[in-house]
């Protein structure tokens, strides 16, 4: 029934810049929350950003505050993740996520459903 798919990812250079999609179906997209993910190898997995439904309330991990930005396109059933000045240590798997809650959590546990991911990978 809840479908999240990513996209975006790729290779780029330290300094670039990738915009990750989130399509999503299954439920009344504009209502919940949706949030970002990432896992490197040997890693456990960190939260990223989190955006509440009406896009107006955003959360993000420190490591990523001012080089980052979540939006919605709720018209489109879509969630975004622009990444600027991307270092090495972003390089990660990227998940996409929603517990179907109003409100904004960073504990992966509150997450029910998760998107297959997307390769974000960041040359030195």
């Amino acid at each position: 029934q809840v479908w999240l798919v990513e996209s975006g990812g790729g290779l780029v250079q330290t300094g670039g810049s990738l915009k990750l999609s989130c399509a999503a179906s299954g439920f009344t997209f504009s209502t919940y929350a949706l949030g970002w993910f990432r896992q490197a190898p040997g890693k456990e997995r960190e939260f990223v950003a989190a955006i509440s439904g009406s896009g107006v309330y955003r959360d993000y991990v420190d490591s990523v505050k001012g080089r980052f930005t979540s939006s919605r396109d709720n018209a489109k059933n879509t969630m975004y993740l622009q990444m600027n000045s991307l270092k090495p240590e972003d390089t990660a798997v990227y998940y996409c996520a929603t517990g179907q809650r109003i409100g904004l959590t960073r504990r992966s546990s509150e997450y029910s459903y998760w998107g297959q991911g997307t390769q974000v990978t960041v040359s030195s």
